[in-house]
């Protein structure tokens, strides 16, 4: 492991790869930047401690891996993670890149698709088990200002939280996040619809288990990782365009002694002008990453304008008004528990829905039991938000968590479970179908446009010729 993070103190002085990351930390300099804080992490690290951003340098002096807070001081920050997941062989995309990201290529797709519909063309970086989009709305926005008011209703969206910078924590900012939660759930619904008849392995809404693929690869599949919006802004963040990435080495009791040795540098890549190929020789080889770093920017681009439209769209769909639904409801007080909750019949559950709700820790953190707890208890009449409050119930009593919930919210994690898994049962079908729609039409413009001017360029040198 030495000898990697030598590889990286070199590649880190790079002055083009010192200012690709600081670009995307939103400042020319530390000081400058407008994320709340960084991580910083090697192998050897257990946990990621949040630091002021001035102590950057000294980070990357070390070779270290860099990740910036979600939280931004001047923006609230969108994304969306797609990665390849094997609950058997965790090595299996380090293993083989090529074939990991072609399963991932309708997705990707599918995400650059819908997101250009509403006019926005997000920051893509390839990490080392998929693909990760941002994009940013300005805080001062009307857009901003909407997701605050879905928002509200959310659980810890008016929580107070730590911060670390003056001025970088606001109630409104927690609202829009939640609020941004439901957007970015309708965005994955949408995709989930346009890319699953081409993906040739389940896509699942975060890391959900599935059954072992037909060609003998273990149970894989691809997250819609969308759970960071199952947790408190402050806890969250993003790895950083050319920063190295050494999930595999944190990972080394899964990933095998004997494997990690066949897994050369990796390093967190934004495709720009690149294909996907490219990406995949860059994100190896530290010498060609630090020359696309003097021509690729990693500034998180502000799509404003293509929020709103794609609020609108969200507004008038289905799935909204499931949320409507869903926030109808209140759990119950946690002094009714035992008259409400703690009555549930479990015998009448099936065998697994039981065992997650009779030992939560740690079955019922996993989201294939949450799952099949909502999906157990819709079938029995009950109202989506008071599932939630059920497993909230849970998480909330002494079953052995230690400090599992010091910086998380049981009530806000159960909600955004029970509700993307609930809301599965919504279809999205004419909303993608309206998408389509509008690319044809784009397309048959974009012909006809073409063929005009084709037609009068043929007059004008008619014209000439007489």
């Amino acid at each position: 492991m030495e000898d990697m993070l030598q590889t990286f103190r070199s590649y880190y002085k790079k002055p083009a790869v010192r200012s690709r990351i600081l670009e995307f930390l939103g400042g020319a300099s530390p000081e400058s930047t407008t994320c709340d804080y960084i991580t910083a992490d090697s192998s050897t690290q257990a946990m990621r401690r949040p630091e002021l951003p001035n102590a950057l340098y000294s980070k990357l002096d070390n070779g270290l891996d860099i990740c910036r807070s979600l939280g931004d001081r001047e923006s609230l920050i969108a994304h969306l993670d797609v990665e390849y997941v094997n609950f058997d062989f965790v090595a299996e995309p380090y293993l083989d890149p090529v074939r990991t990201f072609e399963l991932q290529e309708p997705v990707a797709k599918a995400i650059e698709r819908i997101l250009a519909h509403y006019g926005i063309r997000a920051l893509h970086v390839l990490s080392g088990r998929g693909h990760h989009f941002a994009w940013k709305i300005n805080r001062t926005s009307d857009v901003f200002r909407k997701l605050c008011s879905i928002g509200v209703k959310a659980p810890g969206a008016n929580a107070p939280q730590q911060k670390l910078r003056d001025g970088a924590d606001s109630p409104l900012l927690h609202q829009a996040f939640a609020g941004l939660g439901m957007l970015m759930e309708f965005i994955s619904r949408l995709v989930l619809e346009m890319a699953s008849p081409e993906c040739a392995i389940p896509i699942e809404l975060t890391a959900v288990e599935v059954d072992p693929s037909a060609k003998g690869r273990g149970r894989e599949m691809i997250s819609l990782d969308i759970s960071e919006y199952g947790d408190p802004l402050p806890t969250r963040t993003v790895r950083a365009p050319f920063s190295a990435y050494f999930k595999p080495w944190q990972q080394l009791h899964a990933i095998g002694q004997n494997n990690i040795g066949k897994i050369g540098p990796i390093i967190f890549i934004p495709l720009d002008k690149m294909d996907t190929q490219q990406g995949l020789l860059a994100m190896h080889a530290p010498d060609i990453a630090a020359t696309f770093a003097e021509t690729i920017s990693t500034s998180i681009p502000d799509h404003t304008v293509g929020m709103w439209r794609l609020l609108q769209h969200y507004m008038n769909s289905p799935l909204h008004h499931f949320h409507e639904y869903f926030y109808s409801e209140d759990h119950e007080p946690v002094a009714r528990w035992p008259l409400t909750y703690d009555m549930t019949h479990l015998e009448e559950l099936p065998g697994a829905v039981r065992n997650a709700l009779l030992f939560p820790n740690d079955l019922l953190l996993k989201p294939c039991n949450m799952r099949k707890v909502t999906e157990a208890l819709l079938a029995k009449g009950w109202h989506p938000r008071h599932i939630a409050g059920l497993i909230r119930s849970k998480f909330e009593r002494d079953y052995g968590w230690g400090d599992q919930w010091i910086d998380y919210s049981p009530s806000m994690r159960a909600d955004f479970y029970v509700r993307i898994f609930a809301g599965l049962n919504v279809s999205l079908k004419e909303t993608l179908a309206e998408i389509c729609a509008a690319e044809d039409s784009n397309s048959s413009a974009q012909w006809m446009r073409s063929e005009t001017s084709r037609k009068n360029q043929h007059l004008t040198m008619e014209t000439i010729r007489l």
